[in-house]
């Protein structure tokens, strides 16, 4: 007899799955009780100050550090031939590409500390090591460095075909990728009664976290403990373990709190590499922090691609074809997973909501002289909504059609699922046409008319945008990963211990950033085991002490580390129900477990899950003879699917034409992101997104001009701030849970990012009449749009 619990088994209450809980982190933060890395102080500790690239591109014809040496308090200078002296391999990324003919992408070497040149500015050459932050710093400056400039090319279109950045990839190439039926989509547009067209750019972007990176390498005659402030702590131990040519088990990493991650920390960097080896090496504590400036010189960038798009209809509408061709901007060197972002991950996603029968994408990864690019919040997702949806606001148009028609026209139903799209994917579950007509409503569509005839009364112009997502949150499966080049899986583990006195410990393998885990983790468990929130701790981000996980991004926390979380609740409710059945003399089919207590089906005799905890603990009356002592169980989850979250935007802009200053009046979002855990914590997750999507949208660009990065400070990066953004109108529909995971959870962490550029920009071209305009939709080049072009 199967005797686990079913969802019947368990509980829900005040503090359980879906009640608006407090988090429980907050306090903490609050009293300024927060540990980052920056704030680790150890015995002996020593500081290092990287020498960076003032060059985009260039030969390294000497290194003298004598100048450097002699300074006070300076310990070590190093360079990368030390490094290579030592035998430190190169950096290797974590998915390197499998295209679909079988044959792997090009990844020419990344060096921690550069050898032989340069290939972008902020490229690390040395590292001083030194007393004091200052000494080093101080030390840095005299080190004199001889460069040969080469020529240095910052677009993808430009470098594709241009002098070999590095000699492994001619042309500058590091993947052809392509996916669909190329054939399938030509007949598509044969046969179709319009074709329309459309070239974009989905400019480059950083991250911005409000902690800047920082590494501290800690030797100790036990081992060696690496503290950096990372979304993957076993990502990072296996690749500084990889490179420094030791047992992964010799490295413990702990990402204690961390200040926002974003994805782009979710990334292996060369500071790691460098800290732990120089540390090692002197056998001593090496700290490195980065200032703000030199985070915008050396952490990961994003998006940057360049794409021309085409959809074929029927003369009613109907999307008949999809083709779709991007170069990604990768940047000088493959990054962790640089080369999946923009080929396996945004081309799934290119079928979007809608019912598309035939799609070919090709995607070509070009090496440029600017910093690598990677995951930022939404990784792939934001650019191909943003092709789908300007696609179809341009065909509406020229079409004649409302646009939140030619939307409904073109959803998969929901009778449809589970739907399998003509580029691989299966969607499992999502009500788009009810999503959207519910955006719709609560942004009152259809009374924008006369709204929009009140600010144009004031002389202002004001528009309507309309966007539609998908998201495959939860990135999985690992087999599929691996299928296509992936060298990591992509499960989740959980741990629970459960104490004598039945309070209890989680320990997994993903890492809490801002996301809540200490509360939403501690709610799947009191829904399950009937545990009050006080008597549960969740610890993460220590490779010593949680088990093996991938860690967090992706929007994968709940719906693989929460479903993992469940699977070991799961266990320790059948295991207690052992122990129950042996105190209460009952069987164990008997036995059923409820609002924190194993009951005799059909009585009133209980036992208090504190209770059987105890009896676990001291087995004074217990069946040794079959079950061992103790209450500790875990789990893994690998999901088999993605966990596909949707949603519908609409975003009302208004736009002074005479300073071309947009203001955003009102934005609306229904998401469809499954089971919500935690209500407040959701709410936060999404608006936080919209923040930055709408960033994007309207402010922030990385600048390069002959590859010198011009945005390298908050004086020329704009970013968002709280009255650049209207009040938010923000719900969610749980009507279609996920069917393969068992809290039914989809990812809702990248939502708003991802939904936000296509919402905003399709808002404000509404407003000025236009049929393009490449974001960021900065006042100057609104303005300047307003007088360049007539209004249709």
């Amino acid at each position: 007899m199967d005797t686990s619990p079913t969802q019947a088994d368990m509980s829900s209450n005040a503090e359980g799955i879906g009640a608006p809980v407090r988090r429980k982190e907050d306090a903490r933060f609050l009293t300024g009780r927060g540990r980052f890395v920056a704030d680790l102080v150890f015995p002996g500790e020593l500081h290092a100050a990287f020498v960076r690239s003032p060059h985009p591109h260039a030969r390294i014809a000497r290194i003298d550090a004598k100048a450097a040496r002699r300074m006070p308090g300076v310990v070590a200078v190093f360079a990368g031939a030390d490094m290579a002296a030592d035998g430190i391999g190169p950096m290797k990324s974590l998915w390197p590409l499998k295209m679909p003919d079988g044959r792997m992408m090009n990844e020419p070497p990344r060096w921690a500390l550069a050898r032989g040149a340069v290939r972008h500015v902020g490229e690390a050459v040395a590292v001083v090591v030194a007393e004091t932050q200052a000494a080093a710093a101080d030390a840095a400056e005299r080190l004199a460095v001889d460069y040969a400039p080469l020529d240095a090319v910052a677009s993808a279109r430009d470098a594709l075909g241009a002098a070999a950045i590095h000699p492994e990839a001619p042309g500058n190439l590091c993947f052809r990728y392509a996916r669909g039926d190329a054939a399938a989509a030509d007949a598509a547009f044969a046969r179709a009664a319009h074709v329309t067209r459309i070239e974009l750019v989905n400019h480059r972007i950083a991250g911005a976290a409000i902690e800047p990176r920082a590494v501290v390498g800690v030797p100790d005659p036990a081992g060696f403990t690496l503290y950096t402030a990372t979304q993957v702590p076993h990502h990072v131990r296996r690749l500084v373990a990889e490179q420094l040519g030791l047992a992964e088990g010799a490295i413990r990493v702990v990402s204690p709190d961390v200040g926002g991650g974003f994805g782009y920390k979710g990334k292996h960097y060369p500071e790691e590499t460098v800290v732990a080896w120089a540390a090692r090496r002197l056998g001593r504590p090496v700290k490195w922090v980065a200032g703000r400036n030199e985070s915008f010189l050396s952490d990961n960038q994003a998006r940057d691609h360049a794409t021309r798009a085409e959809l074929a209809l029927g003369a009613d509408g109907a999307f008949l074809g999809l083709r779709v061709s991007t170069i990604a901007n990768l940047g000088a060197y493959v990054s962790t997973v640089g080369a999946a972002i923009p080929s396996a991950i945004y081309s799934g996603l290119l079928a979007g909501l809608y019912r598309t029968p035939a799609i070919f994408i090709e995607v070509t990864g070009v090496f440029t002289n600017t910093l690598p690019t990677d995951a930022y919040r939404g990784a792939g997702r934001p650019e191909a909504c943003y092709v789908l949806e300007r696609l179809a606001d341009r065909a509406a148009r020229e079409l004649g059609l409302d646009r939140a028609e030619i939307r409904r026209r073109n959803f998969i139903p929901r009778a449809a699922m589970p739907y399998k799209t003509p580029i691989g994917p299966t969607y499992d579950s999502g009500d788009f046409p009810s999503v959207f007509a519910q955006a719709l409503a609560a942004a009152d569509y259809d009374g924008f008319a006369a709204r929009r005839r009140e600010s144009e009364a004031r002389g202002r112009r004001r528009g309507i945008g309309l966007a539609c997502y998908l998201e495959s949150s939860g990135v999985a499966p690992s087999r599929l990963a691996g299928m296509m080049g992936a060298r990591a899986g992509f499960f989740e583990a959980a741990e629970i211990k459960v104490e004598p006195d039945g309070s209890l410990r989680a320990f997994l393998g993903t890492h809490n950033h801002g996301q809540g885990h200490a509360t939403s983790f501690a709610q799947i468990l009191s829904d399950r085991l009937g545990v009050p929130l006080a008597k549960i701790e969740i610890v993460e981000g220590d490779t010593a002490a949680v088990p093996y996980g991938t860690g967090t991004f992706g929007s994968r926390s709940i719906a693989v580390g929460g479903s993992a979380l469940d699977r070991a609740a799961m266990k320790i409710v059948a295991k207690g129900k052992k122990i129950a059945a042996h105190l209460l003399e009952a069987a164990e089919s008997d036995i059923a477990f409820a609002q924190g207590a194993f009951r005799v089906a059909g009585t009133d005799r209980a036992l208090a899950f504190a209770e059987i905890a105890r009896a676990a603990y001291v087995p004074h009356n217990y069946p040794l003879e079959t079950l061992e002592p103790g209450l500790v169980e875990s789990a893994f989850y690998d999901p088999p699917n993605f966990a596909f979250s949707n949603g519908a935007h609409v975003c009302e802009a208004e736009v002074d034409p005479d300073t071309g200053v947009v203001r955003l009046l009102r934005y609306t979002a229904v998401d469809d992101v499954g089971t919500v855990i935690n209500p407040i914590i959701v709410e936060g997750q999404v608006q936080g997104g919209l923040a930055q999507g709408i960033g994007q949208a309207l402010l922030e660009r990385c600048v390069y001009e002959d590859g010198q990065l011009l945005s390298a400070s908050f004086l020329d990066y704009a970013m968002p701030r709280a009255d650049d953004l209207p009040n938010f109108v923000s719900r969610f529909d749980q009507s279609q849970p996920c069917t393969h995971n068992p809290l039914g959870a989809k990812g809702c962490g990248e939502s708003g990012t991802i939904g936000a550029p296509a919402a905003v920009v399709s808002a404000v071209l509404d407003a000025l009449g236009l049929d393009d305009l490449e974001m960021p939709l900065t006042p100057e080049r609104v303005w300047r749009a307003i007088r360049a072009a007539p209004r249709r």
